[in-house]
Parts: C-alpha cells; sequence; structure tokens
C-alpha cells in the first residue's frame, strides 16, 4: 500500500457518493481536505477481518472485492466495488466493532481514505449524512439477507439466473435483444459469489448459452429479454 502521488483533488467524486450527495461547496471542501489518497496493488488487502475498524473508504479508481476465506481457504465474495463513488467502511465507524470481512484490491486501484476522527467531525456538522449512511446500510442488509436467501433456497443454476439478471439490471445498456453489461465478472468470481465452483459456474453458463437465455463474446454479457422476464 502506498500513498497515491499526483492525484487530482477528488471533490467531483465526493459528490458522486451518495451519503455526500446532498452537501453544499462548502462542506464538500472541507470533507476533500480531511480525506487521504491511496494506492493499492493488485492482490494488496485493503483491510483485515477482525481489524479495528477506523476509516471508511471511497473508490476513486480500480475494483475491489469485499471477501470471506472458509477454513479450506475456499473464498466467498460478498460484493464487489468498482464504480468511482462506491464506499465501504462505514459500518464499523458507527458501532466501533472490528471490520466484518477482507477487502482485497482486485485490480491497481485508488482509494479515498476518511478517518474514524475525520468522518465524526463531519457527521457532527452534518447531521444528513448520518441518515443517509443508515439508509444505505438498510439497502445492503436487505441485499445480504437476498443472498442468504437464496443461498439456502435455490440450486446452482437458481443462484447463477438471479446473479446474471441483478448483474444485467444493474449494469446493462439497453438493446433490441435485451441488456448488455460490457464488463462482465470472471466465472472465477461469479462462482465466489453464488457460493459454487467455477467449473459449475462455466457449465451452467454454457447450458444457458445453448439455451439462447444469454450470449458472450469477450467481456461482453447479452442477457436476453425473455430471460429476464422468466422468474
Amino acid at each position: 500500500m502506498t500513498s497515491a502521488a499526483g492525484v487530482p483533488r477528488f471533490r467531483g467524486l465526493l459528490r458522486n457518493v451518495s451519503i455526500f450527495a446532498d452537501l453544499d461547496p462548502a462542506s464538500l471542501s472541507a470533507l476533500e481536505a480531511r480525506a487521504e489518497a491511496r494506492a493499492f496493488e493488485p492482490g494488496a488487502l485493503v483491510v483485515s477481518e477482525e481489524d479495528p475498524g477506523d476509516a471508511l473508504f471511497v473508490l476513486a479508481a480500480g475494483k475491489v472485492k469485499v471477501v470471506l476465506y472458509g477454513d479450506s481457504g475456499r473464498e466467498i465474495i460478498l460484493s464487489i466495488f468498482k464504480t468511482p463513488g462506491d464506499f465501504f467502511g462505514e459500518m464499523s465507524l458507527l458501532d466501533d466493532e472490528p471490520r466484518s470481512a477482507n477487502v482485497v484490491a482486485a485490480e491497481r486501484s485508488t482509494l479515498l481514505v476518511l478517518s474514524r476522527d475525520a468522518f465524526r467531525a463531519h457527521i457532527a456538522a452534518q447531521p444528513r449524512t448520518a441518515l443517509r449512511v443508515l439508509a444505505e446500510l438498510s439497502r445492503r442488509l436487505r441485499r445480504a439477507d437476498g443472498i442468504i436467501g437464496n443461498l439456502a433456497l435455490l440450486d446452482v443454476y437458481g443462484r447463477l439466473a438471479g446473479k446474471l439478471r441483478e448483474l444485467a439490471e444493474a449494469e446493462g445498456e439497453e438493446t433490441e435483444e435485451g441488456l448488455l453489461v460490457r464488463q462482465r465478472p470472471t466465472q472465477a468470481e461469479i462462482a465466489a459469489t453464488i457460493g459454487t465452483s467455477r467449473e459449475t459456474v462455466s457449465r451452467a453458463l454454457s447450458e444457458l448459452v445453448r439455451r439462447g437465455d444469454i450470449a458472450m463474446s469477450g467481456k461482453r454479457l447479452l442477457v436476453r429479454r425473455t430471460f429476464l422476464v422468466g422468474r
């Protein structure tokens, strides 16, 4: 991990962070002054499970994944952050508990880091941010409930179908045939997200292609409209 040198100022980025979206220019400037930019190489550990939660992180560039590791070392991906303005680490700042998962840089990434003291000073001055944080925590808890339910109740094909539909609705571009995702996750990332092996995901994707539910070309994934409505 290194401090990022020569990076531009990040006021525009902070305005795109959902919990800071309604701040006035002066408040954004104050927040920007409190933040530090850091660069992480691929594979670098950004935060470790059980570490003290002493900072909020905002993604400026790159991609990071939130993971847990099973007893056998198997990786379970809880979330992937790849859009500038995505943030994580807010939970530990609010409850003073250790981190609940590991965050690893999936590619070279730049993150803005706001320390606990700086974040709490901001909250004291801007209580509306606290309400936005609570709303985001609620959204993430609802998503976690859905994931847990899918893992418990659906087979691999059902979990994969749900993941592809979620991906298409979040990142897809409208086309005549369906929703086009230009940068689909790797098979290994999908497998670690839905709790199965890469080989199983590969077979299931091939079957969906054979049935005409999806089409893949390079990193592109087309989720056909008939598949989107076939819930």
